[in-house]
Formats: structure tokens, C-alpha cells, sequence
């Protein structure tokens, strides 16, 4: 980076991840004369393709609806690892000039909103020098992600620090870490411990994956042959655009249905994994929920990897809850003792929305915990601020694009309007309202009171259902509830 932090952008983008980056394109692409800068709170891009360096590191969705919509994903592996994930993410960066509006180690602690001046007023935190400084800007855009970088959720264990072996959670993964030879405990059924587990077992003497109660889990193959053919056959962008449409439309029917239909794929799961395990295995104790399918995220098995882990014997299913650690491992309350020379707490994230900024409007702080989001990507009585969180129930970049695209658009009717600020309006104190989070997940349940919440009808929520959500953000009227001045 070789530029100075402008004192003022038209528009200022937060966080320098795959959300961040993507933005900066549409950006680029869609309004070349707004000027813009990306302030990132770590040294280096990619966000969480940056910061997860644990063994087996990949996306949970394949990547033709991961990657940008602009830019084809050109790999053989349609689910890919996370180095290849983060070069896709710099090389658009590059290719697309963003890499020059990039700021590093800039954390952005407080937004405050001027309706005289109609800007808001930036506090940004150098996270080398610890020195502070000002940023204005005329539309604030957030791309912070869901969860807090600095800290990831670890249960309260009992008699923890008695166990007198590696402890790791998988957010902060030793880089000098060898498996070889090692007795590893991995507590957790998400999609973390799913990854991690068969890649540990390749060269652990053995891994246990340890969880309370089950997931619901998937395989599928790490290449797609339908894609294989497509790319050989016709120009890069036209075979990317059709095998995205053949996933999207596969992946928004797959849920359809697990929520219409949740016994009849309850089935088909457990068959699946039936047929992928040793016979007579004990899939209704290890691999049965007690919920439906997509209460919770389902997880991807690409390959199969964990099954055949389990099936050669270099990984073990148990099923319990944990009494305490000891010295040597952990403790079950059912009275089992299990060993280990490595214990990995693969239990989850801290939720964080907007990356903890304090925001303020007109001297009045905003408590996210009781204001409702409109259309999943503004919040309501908050001027000229956009922010990104991606699906729960598909790629995460399909919900991204679309923000993005909308932010174009509602950039290109203010200045149609001659309009300097865009509010969206609250709805009806009587409307029934939810968290935006709508998983069951253990990381929703423990950040209750404090997410944003979303209505029981549009425009103050979303379908999460990418279909219907293109035809929305991307082709639907601004609505009047959208008020311009």
C-alpha cells in the first residue's frame, strides 16, 4: 500500500475479506467516479481465508456459488481449500485494482452520523501504533463478517488447566503444530470439527471427535463432472454462469424441501450415511439429530473423508457429555475416560455484528440488539450505512453480491434524486419481530439480545431464498419505504 488514508471517501468499506473485496468490484465496476477506501482491522487480506489456518481448511459450499458472480472460479476442485480460496480472493483484488484502496491495521472503533452535515464521522484505532484518527465519509458500507476475530467461543470446562497437554482452538491454530504420533480429542459436531477431523487422522494415532449430541452430514465429491464438462466445452464466464444457475436452483430446492419434507430427508440422510459406514455402526447414536434438517447448518463431508476415517479406525465417534478434564484427557458422564495428548475445542465462534463499531446518530447511540434490519442489509433509522451477512442456508456470496448490487443502486438514486442522505423506515410497533439469525445454532443462541432483529414480512426481511432475493434486490423497485433527502 503505498497511498495515504484519504481524509474523506464517498464511500468507506470495512473489512478487506471475500464481502469486502467483492464490494470493492461492484463498486469499481458499477460507479467508477465514487471514490472509496476499505479499512481492514488485521495486516493482510482474506479475513476468515486469512485467519483460519487449521489442518483441512475449505469452504462448507462449492465454490461456483462461493466465488464472485463476476469472476469465474477457474480450479478443478469445486469445493476448495482455504489457500486456494484466499489466492481467488487476492488475485480479484489485483486483477481488479482494489489492492490500491486497501488499508491494513486500521480498526474502525466508532461511526458517528451528522444529519446537518450529512456524513458520518469515522474513529479509526491503528492496531500497531495504537494511535487514533478521523475518517469521513458519505455512505458507510459494512463487510465485518458474523463473528468476533479477536476470540472464539470456549466452554467453561471444568478443572481445564489440569489437563497437562496441547489445548487449541481451532480460530488460533498453532502454525508449528505436528499431528504425528498423537492422541487427539476434537470436541465439537460443526462444521470446524467436521473439517479438521479426517485431516488430523491422516497422520494422528488416533482421533476421537467428541460431541454432545449429532449433526446432520453430507458427502459430496470435491469435483463436480457436470462443471468438468461445461468448462471444457464452452468460454470460461458462460460455463461459470450456468453451473452457478445449476446450484443455486439444486441448493434452494435441497432446502425447500428439507423444510416442506423434514422426515422424508431425515431418511435420505440416514441412508446416505448408513451405506458410508461399517455395517451395524451405530449412525442413530452418532449421526441422528433430534432436530430437522436446517434448524441447524448442515455440514459437508466432501469425499466422504470423515466417514472413511471412521470406517478405517483412525477416528472415533463418541457420543456424551463431558464430567471435567483431568491430566491425561477428559472425563464423560457416563464414566468413560478418554486420552489424549491434544485436546482441540472446535465449539464455535463469538457472534459480532458490524465487527463491535459503537454507532451513533446525532449523538444517540444505536443498540443494535432492538433495531430492525431492512431487506437484511440496512438498518432501520440509520441513514446511508449498508452491511453484509451472508446466507445460513447457501453460500455466503450469493447474499454478498446482492448487497452489493443494491448499494450500487440505491447510490445511483440518490444522485438521481440529488439526495444526500437514505433512511429506511421502521415498521409498525405491532409487527412481530426475530432475531436475522434464523438457525438454532449454539452461537445464535448464545448472542440472544444482542442482534439486530428483522420483521415478519417484507421489506424488513428477507426470503433467504436466493431466488426470490435476486429478484428483489437486483430487479425489485425501491420502495417507499425508503425515504430520500
Amino acid at each position: 500500500m503505498t497511498c495515504l488514508l484519504p481524509s474523506h471517501v464517498d464511500v468507506l468499506i470495512v473489512g478487506a475479506g471475500l464481502s469486502g473485496v467483492g464490494a470493492a468490484c461492484h463498486l469499481s465496476q458499477n460507479r467508477p467516479t465514487t471514490s472509496y477506501a476499505i479499512v481492514e482491522s488485521r495486516e493482510r487480506m482474506g479475513g476468515t481465508w486469512d485467519l483460519f489456518q487449521y489442518p483441512g481448511i475449505r469452504s462448507d459450499s462449492d465454490m461456483f456459488t462461493l466465488g464472485y458472480s463476476f469472476r469465474p472460479w477457474k480450479e478443478a476442485k469445486a469445493i476448495a481449500d482455504g489457500p486456494s480460496i484466499l489466492h481467488y480472493v487476492k488475485e480479484t483484488a489485483r486483477d481488479y485494482g482494489i489492492e490500491d484502496h486497501v488499508f491494513y491495521s486500521e480498526k474502525v472503533t466508532k461511526a458517528s452520523w451528522s444529519s446537518l452535515d450529512h456524513l458520518w464521522s469515522v474513529e479509526l484505532l491503528n492496531t500497531v501504533s495504537q494511535e487514533t484518527r478521523n475518517i469521513t465519509c458519505s455512505f458507510l458500507y459494512a463487510n465485518t463478517g458474523y463473528y468476533r476475530y479477536d476470540e472464539g467461543y470456549t466452554p467453561d470446562y471444568r478443572d481445564r488447566d489440569a489437563f497437562q497437554g496441547e489445548f487449541i482452538h481451532p480460530q488460533f491454530w498453532p502454525r508449528d503444530f505436528e499431528a504425528e504420533g498423537k492422541e487427539i480429542i476434537v470436541i465439537g459436531s460443526g462444521a470446524t470439527a467436521v473439517t479438521v477431523v479426517p485431516a488430523l487422522a491422516q497422520t494422528a494415532s488416533h482421533v476421537t471427535l467428541l460431541q454432545r449430541s449429532p449433526t446432520y452430514i453430507f458427502s459430496a465429491p470435491f469435483n463436480d463432472d457436470t462443471a468438468d464438462k461445461l468448462r471444457k466445452s464452452l468460454p470460461p464466464m458462460v460455463a461459470y454462469r450456468l453451473i452457478r444457475f445449476k446450484n443455486i436452483i439444486r441448493g434452494s430446492i435441497t432446502y425447500q424441501l428439507c423444510r416442506r419434507a423434514p422426515n422424508l430427508v431425515k431418511g435420505m440422510f440416514k441412508k446416505n450415511i448408513e451405506k458410508q459406514l461399517p455395517e451395524n455402526y451405530d449412525v442413530d447414536t452418532h449421526f441422528t439429530p433430534t432436530y430437522n434438517p436446517w434448524d441447524q447448518r448442515v455440514c459437508l463431508d466432501p469425499s466422504a473423508s470423515l466417514f472413511r476415517s471412521i470406517s478405517n479406525g483412525s477416528v472415533t465417534m463418541v457420543t456424551d457429555h463431558i464430567e471435567k478434564f483431568d491430566t491425561t484427557g477428559i472425563v464423560l458422564q457416563s464414566g468413560t475416560h478418554l486420552n489424549a495428548d491434544v485436546i482441540v475445542s472446535a465449539t464455535g465462534l463469538h457472534l459480532q455484528v458490524l465487527g463491535g463499531i459503537e454507532l451513533e446518530v446525532d449523538g444517540t447511540d444505536v443498540d443494535l440488539s432492538t433495531t430492525i434490519s431492512y431487506k437484511g442489509l440496512m438498518f432501520c433509522g440509520v441513514p446511508n450505512l449498508a452491511f453484509t451477512v451472508g446466507y445460513t442456508n447457501a453460500s455466503w456470496t450469493l447474499k454478498a453480491d446482492l448487497v452489493a448490487n443494491y448499494v450500487c443502486r440505491l447510490l445511483d438514486a440518490m444522485d438521481k434524486k440529488g439526495a444526500t442522505q437514505v433512511i429506511a423506515q421502521a415498521p409498525d410497533p405491532s409487527m412481530k419481530v426475530e432475531t436475522v439469525f434464523d438457525l438454532d445454532a449454539g452461537y445464535v443462541r448464545r448472542s440472544a439480545g444482542q442482534v439486530p432483529l428483522q420483521g415478519a414480512k417484507r421489506p424488513w426481511r428477507l426470503a433467504q431464498n436466493y431466488p426470490l432475493d435476486y429478484m428483489d434486490l437486483k430487479h425489485g423497485s425501491l420502495p417507499a419505504t425508503l425515504v430520500f433527502s
